[in-house]
């Protein structure tokens, strides 16, 4: 296998990658998959190094000057590679976790809170109006992980109806479940065991928000893969300008320009806009495939 065909193996769907993913931190993150892959580093290993890189970004940020700022965003930087690398390697190694499934996407909520929390006690508290820019602070908070979750439920929806799979929610609960049950006749691995039942209370709430609608399977069975990557492909790509990556980079770039508010309120006022542009086209989209009545 040449070097371009594994790294292609390590991605998701292309379509559904954001672009600075796939053109910067993946590449980077697979040289170094391929640097440790002969090691024993695991993907969870990863996650967890790359959710301190996040978290002391967080802790950078809370100093306030111009330079914790460059030295947050450069952590920040080192954290969404080694955050792309834990995937890769599970992908290539094939020895990803259920466990490490769940571990990943708490890091990002983990170190999305301490970015959050950091920009507030370094920037809006030494600002002239603290109060406003708290404000600003959480409502560009609230927004990122609104818009990183709009991204992340239409990208899984377009791989389940192009790839014909069960939807992933479903497949996972199962597998999740089956592993909890397994987990609770062994002493010890509390850690495991508590952030998968963490993980099942979460995702019954999800469930219920995201679970087609009688009949929609159905539905999703007469629409062809091909039929629905048509439709969808353009958008889903404008979907992914609202992802974490390019929130991420958008955070280095104003950092290191010492405009922590331009990145605030590009992802409270321009991110939110762009939100309900691609929700609408959205909409269109499924009632012309018939997913909405």
């Amino acid at each position: 296998m040449s070097f371009f065909q594994e790294y292609k193996s390590s991605l998701k769907k292309i379509e559904v990658e954001e672009a600075f993913d796939l053109y910067f931190y993946r590449p980077l993150a697979f040289l170094l998959v391929k640097g440790i892959y002969n090691t024993d580093i695991t993907p969870n290993q990863l996650t967890v190094i790359s959710m301190i890189f996040g978290i002391l970004g967080g802790i950078s940020y809370s100093f306030g000057s111009h330079t914790a700022f460059i030295i947050g965003a450069i952590l920040y930087l080192l954290y969404n590679i080694i955050d792309c690398s834990d995937g890769q390697l599970a992908r290539l190694k094939k020895n990803g976790t259920a466990v490490g499934r769940i571990l990943d996407g708490i890091a990002d909520y983990v170190v999305s809170v301490a970015l959050y929390i950091g920009i507030g006690f370094g920037y809006a508290n030494n600002s002239s109006n603290p109060v406003i820019l708290w404000l600003l602070t959480a409502g560009a908070g609230i927004s990122n992980a609104i818009q990183s979750g709009l991204l992340d439920y239409y990208r899984t929806r377009y791989l389940d109806y192009v790839l014909k799979r069960v939807s992933i929610l479903d497949e996972e609960l199962k597998v999740f479940k089956d592993e909890f049950e397994r987990l609770k006749n062994i002493n010890g691995k509390y850690f495991d065991k508590a952030v998968i039942w963490i993980y099942l209370k979460y995702s019954a709430v999800q469930h219920l928000a995201t679970h087609p609608k009688p009949g929609q399977e159905k539905i999703k069975s007469l629409i062809s893969g091909e039929e629905y990557a048509e439709k969808n492909r353009l958008l889903i790509r404008l979907w992914t300008i609202l992802g974490p990556t390019t929130q991420w980079t958008f955070l280095i770039v104003t950092s290191f320009l010492n405009r922590i508010n331009v990145y605030l309120l590009g992802i409270f006022i321009v991110g939110n806009i762009l939100a309900i542009i691609f929700s609408f086209l959205q909409f269109k989209v499924d009632k012309s495939l018939k997913l909405k009545s």
